[in-house]
């Protein structure tokens, strides 16, 4: 990436930048079009029960900028949408453009803080580039203020979904170095779908991350309560089964095996001094 990566994660780059445009087509539609994208959309979202249009979602789009999904989705039926930007000038120009769609609502606002939008009150939040816009520096040891960023984003998204709502992001960025960044707060259950690119282009690829309620969440090193719980544990293991992944109930068994054992001898001892 360009040393000037930072200043995506800054609202003045994209005022300058929106300030160009004409009035009618998008200035930076972020590396995939509606038209990239639909298939994709008809699985995850259009053909996926609780939310199809008849169901009336309440979608929010992150960081929306200037492109065209909020105006293809209020044609397939979608009637409740929220576009939030940080740039004025992207919420300005917008607002003008579709002022005959009051169904989608646009509004400035820091997805890193949305205050405005309650909890647990959105179905569908979608992201397309702007978790990637936060990104700078070594993907493998990310600096601080990205991992700043990135988290607090997350748990905003987190707070105003409802239990089991769906965070849908979309990144040309490589699912080893973006798993650690989505799965760190331990707030979600994680899938992927690889976006092949058209005429030879790269892969791109769509996460589809569900909300975990409070108990659902795994449990990290120094939790309290969850932690001990044997049940949960193994209730965690075996959603867990087969999918490859090291999980907190495997990474503790064998030391809880060892406590075990010890006890198994003690008491063994103690019987052959009686």
């Amino acid at each position: 990436m360009a040393e000037n990566d930072e200043v995506l994660s800054r609202a003045e780059f994209w005022d300058e930048r929106y300030a160009k445009t004409d009035g009618e087509a998008p200035t930076h539609e972020w590396f995939r079009s509606f038209d990239d994208l639909e298939e994709f959309f008809q699985k995850v979202l259009f053909q996926s029960a609780g939310r199809r249009p008849d169901d009336n979602p309440l979608i929010l789009h992150l960081g929306s900028g200037d492109s065209e999904v909020p105006a293809e989705f209020h044609m397939r039926g979608y009637r409740r949408q929220i576009c939030v930007d940080f740039s004025a000038k992207a919420v300005e120009i917008m607002s003008e453009r579709y002022k005959s769609r009051p169904e989608i609502l646009w509004v400035e606002m820091d997805v890193r803080d949305m205050k405005g939008i309650a909890d647990r009150s959105v179905d569908v939040a979608f992201d397309k580039g702007t978790f990637d816009a936060m990104i700078h520096g070594s993907p493998w040891s990310p600096p601080p203020d990205v991992r700043d960023n990135t988290s607090r984003y997350l748990k905003e998204v987190h707070r105003v979904l409802k239990d089991h709502g769906v965070f849908i992001y979309v990144t040309f960025r490589q699912p080893h170095f973006m798993r650690p960044l989505l799965d760190a707060p331990g707030l979600w259950s994680l899938d992927l779908e690889v976006l092949g690119g058209k005429g030879g282009a790269f892969d791109y690829y769509g996460w589809i991350l569900q909300k975990k309620t409070r108990r659902e969440q795994t449990p990290r090193n120094g939790d309290n309560g969850r932690e001990n719980n044997w049940h949960y544990a193994l209730r965690e293991a075996r959603r867990a089964n087969g999918a490859g992944r090291l999980t907190w109930e495997k990474r503790k068994r064998p030391q809880m095996r060892e406590v075990t054992v010890a006890a198994l001898f003690t008491f063994a001892v103690c019987i052959a001094r009686m």
